[in-house]
């Protein structure tokens, strides 16, 4: 199988487009109309959204159509620079979540440190793995993916689709590492492949 020639598709998700007719509701509003809100999601919040990684929510948003409200969060990806609006009530559905807890983000750089998983299967199944893994919102199974991926800098024998599912993985692990933590993404980005590299090593 020609891997230089697989397409990867980190992120097929639907785009939300700008409700008409919105209205923002903070958490300090007293209106008969606040948005049943289960998660407790709430305005200024980090969030992780599985299918575009760390996005703050701007608001939440109601929308009246054809005598119905809806309700959204408007929720910003800075990295992308993207806006998503997503229906309050599907936010379960589609895995958005908190960020994790500083002892997850422990058990994910525990993670990065212990044995990868052989690879046995052919690529193109690997690649839907990997792939799933990426775009699950478990901090976990992507450290898991970010460990499987690594090699070595000056390692040749890495091909093209796995050097770009590695760099997704690790830039998506970083990016929630990052905003737990109070460090700045490329502080991440070199602390947690300073753990591959450590582990690499112990093992040669």
């Amino acid at each position: 199988m020609n891997w230089e020639s697989t397409k990867i598709d980190f992120d097929n998700a639907d785009h939300s487009h700008q409700p008409q007719g919105t209205l923002s509701v903070h958490p300090d509003s007293d209106s008969a109309e606040r948005p049943d809100n289960p998660l407790e999601f709430w305005p200024s919040e980090f969030v992780v959204y599985p299918a575009h990684g760390v996005g703050q929510i701007l608001a939440i948003e109601v929308q009246t159509v054809a005598g119905a409200s809806l309700e959204f969060f408007a929720i910003y990806f800075s990295k992308s620079k993207m806006r998503l609006h997503v229906p309050t009530r599907k936010a379960p559905r589609v895995g958005m979540r908190k960020l994790s807890s500083p002892a997850t983000i422990a058990r994910a750089r525990l993670t990065l440190s212990e044995a990868p998983r052989r690879m046995r299967a052919n690529w193109s199944r690997l690649i839907n793995e990997y792939e799933t893994k990426i775009k699950s919102g478990d901090v976990i199974a992507i450290a898991e993916a970010t460990r499987d991926l690594y090699r070595r800098p000056a390692n040749s024998d890495q091909s093209y689709s796995e050097r770009q599912l590695y760099t997704a993985a690790l830039h998506r692990l970083a990016e929630e590492v990052a905003m737990v933590e109070g460090i700045t993404e490329e502080h991440a980005v070199s602390e947690l492949e300073g753990l591959l590299l450590r582990r690499l090593s112990r093992t040669q």
